[in-house]
Formats: C-alpha cells, sequence, structure tokens
C-alpha cells in the first residue's frame, strides 16, 4: 500500500484497463503504417461493442462476441476503404463520417440491450502460478483478451519488421506511387491493413463491453477510439512503443479510479479527465519533438493513391 493505493492491484488494473485501446491502437498503426489515416477508430470500437454484446448475450458465449466484435469493426473499416481508396473520398472527412455513423448505428441497435448482463469472460487459470507473491495477481489474473492482446502486439512488430508482407506494406505506407511502380498492389495491401485495424478496434469495444463495464451504454467508448489514435503518434508509429502509450494511458485510467476509491479530496470531475489532458500534454510535446527530427510518420499518410500516376 501506498498512500491508500494497493499499487499491485493498480499494476493488475491497468493491464484490463489498457486493453481496448492497446487493440484498437496496434490495429490503426497497421492502417497508418500502409499510409492510411483512419479517424474512425472510435466508431469501428462502438460497432464492435455493440455487435460483440448482441451476439455474446444471444449466443451466451463470450467467445463468439468477441469474434462477432471483430466482423463488425472490419466490416465498417472495409466500408471506409471502398470510399477512401476506390471512390479517393478524403480520409479525414470519411473517418469523422464514419464514427458518426457507427455512433449513430450503434445507438439504435443498442437500445434492446440496455440493462442485460452478458455471460462473463472466465480468467485463465494458471495454478500455482497465481498464488505467486506480487507476480501472481499482476501476470496471471486476467481473462484471455488480456494475453491476446499482447500477443498481437507481439506478431504486429514482428510481423512489421522481419517479414516481406511487413516490408511490403511499409513500403506502401512510404511511397505508394514507387510501390505500385514494382507491381506491388497498393489497394490490396490498403484494404487488408484496414481490414485488420478495424478487426482490433471492433474487438477492443467488446473487450469494454463485455469484459470491462460489462453492459450496453450507449456511447460507452468515450473517447477511447481518439486516444487510440494519439497513442499512435506518441509511439512514433512503431509498435512496441503503442505498448508503452496503451500502459501509460490505462495506468492513469486505473490510478485516478484508485484515488476516487481510496477517498482523496479530488473533484471527481478532475480525476476523471486526467487521462485525456495527459494524453494531450504529450502529444504537444510529442508534435515539438516531431519537428526537430524526430521519427514522424509514414511519407505517405493521408495521401490518395491515383494507379494511373
Amino acid at each position: 500500500m501506498m498512500g491508500g493505493i494497493d499499487i499491485i492491484v493498480l499494476i493488475a488494473t491497468l493491464m484490463a484497463a489498457s486493453t481496448p485501446v492497446l487493440l484498437a491502437a496496434t490495429g490503426e498503426l497497421v492502417a497508418e503504417k500502409s499510409g492510411v489515416l483512419n479517424l474512425g477508430v472510435e466508431g469501428m470500437m462502438i460497432m464492435g461493442a455493440v455487435g460483440g454484446f448482441a451476439v455474446a448475450t444471444a449466443t451466451g458465449s463470450p467467445v463468439l462476441g468477441f469474434a462477432a466484435g471483430a466482423v463488425a469493426g472490419a466490416l465498417l473499416a472495409l466500408l471506409f476503404a471502398v470510399l477512401t481508396q476506390i471512390f479517393l473520398s478524403n480520409q479525414v472527412a470519411t473517418g469523422l463520417a464514419l464514427t458518426l455513423f457507427g455512433l449513430g448505428l450503434s445507438a439504435l441497435i443498442g437500445k434492446g440491450y440496455e440493462g442485460v448482463r452478458p455471460p462473463p469472460t472466465a480468467k485463465l487459470e494458471f495454478g500455482p502460478l497465481a498464488d505467486i507473491p506480487v507476480l501472481g495477481p499482476i501476470l496471471f489474473s486476467h481473462d484471455w483478451v488480456v494475453y491476446a492482446s499482447l500477443v498481437l502486439v507481439a506478431l504486429t512488430w514482428a510481423v512489421l519488421k522481419y517479414t516481406r508482407a511487413g516490408l511490403i506494406l511499409r513500403a506502401v505506407g512510404e511511397s505508394h506511387d514507387a510501390a505500385h511502380a514494382l507491381g506491388y498492389r497498393v489497394v490490396a495491401v490498403r484494404f487488408a491493413a484496414l481490414a485488420y485495424g478495424g478487426a482490433l478496434a471492433g474487438m477492443g469495444g467488446a473487450y469494454l463491453s463485455l469484459v470491462r463495464v460489462p453492459q450496453w451504454t450507449e456511447g460507452m467508448t468515450a473517447g477511447a477510439g481518439w486516444i487510440a489514435l494519439a497513442i499512435v503518434v506518441f509511439a512514433s508509429w512503431r509498435a512496441e512503443r503503442v505498448l508503452i502509450g496503451a500502459y501509460l494511458f490505462g495506468g492513469i485510467t486505473a490510478l485516478q479510479l484508485q484515488l476516487q476509491a481510496a477517498g482523496y479530496a479530488i473533484p471527481v470531475h478532475l480525476l476523471s479527465m486526467a487521462p485525456y489532458v495527459i494524453t494531450i500534454i504529450v502529444l504537444v510535446i510529442l508534435s515539438a519533438a516531431h519537428r526537430h527530427g524526430v521519427a514522424a510518420a509514414p511519407a505517405a499518410l493521408g495521401r490518395s493513391f491515383h494507379a494511373s500516376n
């Protein structure tokens, strides 16, 4: 205990609190590495939240719920891909429209699920490992999605850094014209990257409605998609740093909840907005650093690709 706050519980809580934004930020990282700026992460997350909740409550299976959340997010991402890669619509405007569309459609679909409890997502059993002092509660007391998110970050990092597919993706994001001249299918690569990003965002949304809350509430993502976008910038478009950024945000979120529970005389509104304020401050600092030569975004990020060029 430190100042009325249980540090072990705090660290264990931050891992779960970070999972939705970690999944969404990892997916958005891949999308942006391909040169596409998708501001519709919030919309994909909220659709994943309602889609996963609906299927989980209908089937009684949280696993099917997470699969449905991933599908819902991927479908919305593919709609974005069609609009921006086939019809060449503006990526920023289309992403914002996607978020508004997702928020509205999820509110409509979710009306019948308010007040319903989803089936519980069981924690993995690690036997004696869970009883190890300090490390047991921190590392071996979570559900399978927490561990899956860590595996997905590691796989994303390895694929981007060491595989031919990752090299092609990065090449498309740096110069789609050069990649096209070399015979790579730029639009197909970006479709795949967006679908992957949408699926992970949908899973992150499903985690909110099935585990973190667990219930369906209109607008329950509460800016998590925007935080995921900010974390990608914080990470300088590197997968391993996405993990650090997500866990920092999760840590601040868990800390403000612990401070409230410990009865500190800090207005609850100040505590609630702390994670978002700190994220903005970090982004301002990083933006200044980027202007002085620190690694910046993929060169083709946000630019439309014309095959005739």
